[in-house]
């Protein structure tokens, strides 16, 4: 069990140790507000199934979750439209680009998983469609997840990406045109913006990812936010497809159940055990960041704690 090992002596040392992959990778550029983030930060937060934390770095800066949030939004959508979700987006890896179109045509609006941008259009607008308040319910649940009430969307990092959305939007209006999307295609987006654009620290999204490490039960407050099936599935499609393209190498380094985010923040989870969150604004070619990646790799190298 992690317990076992000095583990504020292991996030030292991967921290001194990612040092010399500063400069390998780019931020997010085609959202201006991303891109003036100063890329040479790194924080990295372990939290354990029985209430231990540990950080290193800067974990106590904010930053845009961006698609880390599809992860919240679809256990949100799995509890509210259950079977009924699988018939609207799939569970197989894309090997494609997060915002690729190409797949859609082929396959009759039906995006390949919920953690590419189509597919979280697909489950936000199943949240549109069941809350009179989707913005607030995203929000309250991952307040609560985390529990931290503090918790808020970064609206200009939100009109940001709304302002240079036109790829977004043509998925959105693309997959109305096959029946799969029911809400207005306008609203869906600045939904769908505006929950990417939470801002949390490592702290915050290592806690609120606590429940997929613990068969669905947030530890911090007993209560179940899903059957421990859901917990499974949604470990599962982390891993498949977490990292977008990039997922298979990711599994080989890493070792564990991840989602990541073009704002330069990782998730990873070890059933059982421990959640791990950090966070490197650049990132690599597949759009996950790279040093968050590196930092990741050594993190099980060094404590031997993977799925495998």
């Amino acid at each position: 069990m992690l317990q076992e090992l000095n583990v504020q002596d292991i996030l030292d040392r991967v921290e001194k140790n990612i040092q010399q992959y500063f400069g390998m990778g780019e931020v997010a550029n085609y959202i201006p507000e991303l891109a003036k983030i100063d890329p040479k930060q790194f924080a990295m937060t372990v939290a354990t199934v029985d209430g231990r934390i540990y950080s290193c770095g800067s974990s106590d800066k904010l930053f845009s979750i961006q698609s880390i949030s599809k992860v919240f939004v679809l256990t949100m959508a799995m509890n509210v439209l259950q079977d009924e979700l699988w018939e609207r987006v799939g569970k197989e890896p894309s090997g494609s680009a997060f915002n690729s179109l190409v797949q859609l045509e082929t396959e009759q609006g039906i995006p390949r998983n919920p953690f590419i941008n189509a597919g979280a259009l697909v489950t936000t607008d199943a949240i549109i469609q069941r809350f009179t308040n989707a913005y607030d319910e995203i929000l309250n649940f991952v307040r609560d997840l985390s529990q931290n009430e503090s918790i808020e969307f970064d609206k200009n990092v939100a009109l940001s990406e709304f302002q240079h959305s036109e790829r977004n939007s043509a998925l959105a209006y693309f997959m109305k045109s096959f029946g799969n999307i029911e809400s207005d295609p306008i609203q869906l987006l600045d939904v769908y913006f505006h929950h990417c654009s939470i801002a949390m620290n490592t702290v915050d999204l290592a806690k609120a990812f606590l429940f997929l490490a613990n068969g669905g039960v947030n530890p911090a407050t007993g209560k179940r936010v899903v059957t421990s099936l859901k917990a499974k599935r949604v470990n599962s499609l982390m891993l498949t497809c977490g990292l977008y393209d990039n997922v298979g190498d990711f599994a080989y380094r890493v070792g564990l159940p991840a989602k990541s985010g073009v704002g330069g923040g990782i998730v990873a989870v070890l059933p059982g055990e421990f959640s791990v969150a950090v966070w490197s604004p650049e990132l690599n070619l597949s759009g996950n960041s790279l040093i968050g990646t590196k930092a990741l790799e050594l993190f099980t190298n060094y404590t031997e704690k993977s799925i495998f």
